[in-house]
C-alpha cells in the first residue's frame, strides 16, 4: 500500500513466462520466467552469449519468442531503448542533430527541424553533455560520444519504460558518470528499467532487482539476496554456448 507521501510508479510492471527462443536449431532461452515490479530498476547479468539481449528483443517484439511477455502499463505507454551498438554507415553526412531530428518528425530532417523540436532536442543533448557537437557527423564520433546520442534519443519522449542494452560499453569515465547520474534521475521518477550490465558493482549499488539469465534463469531476487560469491562465480565461469 502506498504512503500518502509516495507516489505510484510511472513506469510498467512486466512479466517473462516461460519465454523461449530457438535460432537455427540452437537453443537461445529456454522456459525464462521472472517478474519485473513497476517502477524498479532490474538488472539482467549472465556471461556474454546467455541470451540476455535476444530477451529484451523479444519484449520489444523484435524476436519470434515462444511463452508469454506481458507489460502491464499503469499510465503512459513510451518506451526508450538504448541499443549496445547502431550499425550505420560511417560515411552518410548524417549529422546528431539530423538523427535526433528524425526521432521527432516525420518531415526529412535534411529539410529542417521543426521550431518546436529544436529546444527539446536541445535538451536531450545538454543532459548527456553533447549539446556542443550537434553539427558533427555521426560517423566522426567516438564509441563513448556515439552511445551517449543515443542514451540522449531514447529520452524523447520521455519514457515510462527505459531499456538499456549496456549503454556503458566503450564510453569514457566521464559519459559513463553522466549516463549514470541521469538513470539515477530516472530512478527517482519511478520509471521502469530493464537493464544489462556487466558491472556488478555498479548492480549492486543502483539495482532493485537483478536477474542472472545464461539460456534460463540462473537465480533471480534484491542484490543483497542474491549476488553471493558463489552464485556469482558459478554463473560467470558457465561456459556460453550460442548467440
Amino acid at each position: 500500500m502506498l504512503t500518502k507521501n509516495e507516489d505510484p510508479p510511472r513506469g510498467p510492471s512486466i512479466c517473462f513466462e516461460m519465454v523461449g527462443l530457438c535460432l537455427s536449431n540452437i537453443t537461445i532461452l529456454q522456459d525464462v520466467s521472472f517478474t519485473v515490479k513497476a517502477g524498479d530498476m532490474h538488472c539482467l547479468i549472465g556471461p556474454n552469449g546467455g541470451g540476455k539481449t535476444s530477451l529484451i528483443l523479444s519484449l520489444l517484439g523484435q524476436m519470434p519468442h515462444t511463452g508469454r511477455i506481458e507489460i502491464n502499463w499503469t499510465g503512459g505507454t513510451t518506451i526508450g531503448y538504448v541499443p549496445q551498438v547502431l550499425d550505420f554507415d560511417r560515411t552518410l553526412p548524417v549529422t546528431v542533430n539530423n538523427f535526433m531530428t528524425m526521432i521527432c518528425q516525420n518531415m526529412p530532417a535534411f529539410i529542417r527541424t521543426r521550431k518546436r523540436y529544436k529546444d527539446i532536442i536541445n535538451n536531450a543533448l545538454r543532459l548527456v553533455s553533447m549539446d556542443t557537437k550537434g553539427e558533427r557527423r555521426l560517423g566522426e564520433l567516438s564509441g563513448g560520444e556515439m552511445q551517449r546520442v543515443l542514451f540522449a534519443q531514447a529520452l524523447i519522449p520521455f519514457p515510462d519504460l527505459l531499456i538499456l542494452d549496456e549503454p556503458g560499453a566503450g564510453i569514457d569515465s566521464v559519459g559513463a558518470r553522466v549516463i549514470e547520474e541521469i538513470i539515477l534521475v530516472l530512478k527517482k521518477q519511478k520509471v521502469t528499467m530493464v537493464w544489462i550490465n556487466h558491472d556488478l558493482k555498479q548492480v549492486k549499488q543502483m539495482a532493485d532487482a537483478v536477474t542472472c539469465i545464461h539460456k534460463q534463469v540462473l537465480f533471480s531476487g534484491t542484490p543483497d539476496e542474491v549476488l553471493t560469491t558463489e552464485r556469482v562465480f558459478q554463473a560467470f565461469g558457465t561456459t556460453s554456448h550460442g548467440p
